[in-house]
């Protein structure tokens, strides 16, 4: 049976790598700054998210992406000591039930969050942290009322977040990953390796039968581009099948992933490049299945998948994808292929690895301290919700409203 290893703080003691001997700047010797303008911090951005610890989902790209699709109001929070950027949390001001939340860039569409910190900065002891939450009083107190930085794994790689400390709950969503060998039967070794390749050669058969495919990832600008609309388009109607609202078709979103689309490849780096499985044969230059995938360093995320069984549903085409995406990734010496955020069937299927993430949630003004209390017990119950199969059955028909007669929703669809 496939075993799967939860990540989180309590099982990495032995593991965490803390480098406190022999650093030398400390918390307490920052001075925390706010701005509004990206261009003013790119330099030090980008040396900030070259490190392998730091999250492709703070990286400078994907941050100017999401303020240019979304106009963002923008406060840019910098550990500054010596001249040297130290740390870099980069926030968006949005307004929910009449208080100033400041979130990280990307919201609901990022799958791992961790901020942009430097290797030489110390792990903070219990007063730095509470000395770190006043000073971002004090820098964004005239700006929000409560930071929220969600969805940080407090380990991740075996290095501790240095916030780790100032975590509120535990996120309602968990990610998923597969570790990656340069040999493929290596990385389905730690899987059914049998049954896998057995179900491969079935659905490769079954299409073969009708004419064929062909696994693509367009270069073209304009191919791409063309790529993501047939995505939008068919993730809607899957998401329509269900009852359930379509997220892609919030303001700004297509927008912001067709500006990522644009962003130029470093080496095997890249912010998004879609994948497809596409039809030969009689049904030639259907799209059966599309995903989006990103990289930075080793590490690949699935940022989001679609499928059409309109034509050969029996074959399958999302978890084809997904094999030859794998398997590409191994050739391509990744060393971790990620899911993503949201507990579905298919990731189980193919992850070892699960990844307990945390909210943090600091107040800055009365308002945050009464919003803080709400907003934890709002991702209680979702967690709640989410471990029980018959409310979460329910919340989808709530979900669903607008379409009473859809299927139910299972939690491996869409979140």
């Amino acid at each position: 049976m496939q075993q799967r290893k939860i990540q989180q703080e309590e099982q990495f003691e032995d593991v965490v790598v803390t480098r406190a001997d022999d650093r030398t700047i400390r918390f307490s010797e920052l001075t925390l700054v706010s701005t509004n303008d990206l261009r003013s911090v790119e330099a030090e951005w980008r040396r900030l998210e070259s490190l392998a610890k730091n999250s492709l989902h703070q990286g400078f790209d994907w941050c100017r992406a999401w303020t240019e699709a979304h106009h963002s109001e923008l406060a840019i929070v910098q550990g500054v000591a010596g001249g040297r950027t130290l740390f870099i949390l980069p926030l968006e001001i949005v307004s929910e039930r009449r208080a100033r939340i400041a979130r990280l860039l990307g919201n609901r569409f990022n799958n791992l969050n961790t901020g942009l910190f430097d290797a030489d900065l110390a792990a903070p002891d219990a007063e730095e942290l509470q000395n770190f939450s006043y000073a971002l009083r004090l820098a964004l107190s005239d700006t929000a009322d409560l930071v929220v930085l969600d969805n940080i794994p407090l380990i991740w790689r075996g290095m501790q977040h240095p916030l780790s400390g100032l975590a509120s709950i535990e996120n309602q969503n968990h990610s998923f990953q597969l570790p990656l060998f340069q040999n493929f039967e290596a990385t389905l070794a730690q899987l059914n390796a049998k049954s896998r390749r057995k179900k491969f050669r079935s659905q490769s058969r079954k299409i073969e039968a009708i004419g064929g495919y062909d696994h693509i990832a367009p270069a073209d600008p304009a191919e791409k581009h063309a790529l993501l609309d047939i995505f939008f388009r068919q993730k809607g109607e899957r998401l329509r099948l269900f009852g359930l609202p379509d997220v892609f078709q919030l303001p700004g979103i297509q927008d912001f992933f067709h500006r990522l689309m644009d962003v130029p490849a470093k080496g095997t780096d890249t912010p998004l490049t879609l994948h497809a499985i596409r039809l030969r044969g009689e049904h030639d230059g259907h799209i059966a299945a599309i995903a989006g995938l990103s990289r930075k360093g080793d590490h690949v995320i699935c940022q989001f998948s679609s499928i059409d069984e309109t034509i050969c549903p029996e074959a399958s085409p999302g978890e084809l994808l997904f094999w030859l995406m794998i398997e590409q990734s191994c050739r391509e010496g990744a060393s971790v292929f990620d899911f993503g955020v949201g507990d579905q069937p298919y990731k189980r299927n193919w992850c070892t690895q699960e990844t307990v993430q945390h909210d943090m949630l600091i107040p800055l003004t009365w308002k945050g301290s009464l919003m803080r209390p709400l907003l934890i017990g709002v991702t209680r119950a979702k967690a709640a919700i989410k471990r029980n199969p018959h409310l979460y059955a329910m919340a989808q028909r709530w979900r669903s409203g607008r379409c009473p007669k859809a299927p139910e929703a299972p939690a491996s669809d869409a979140e």
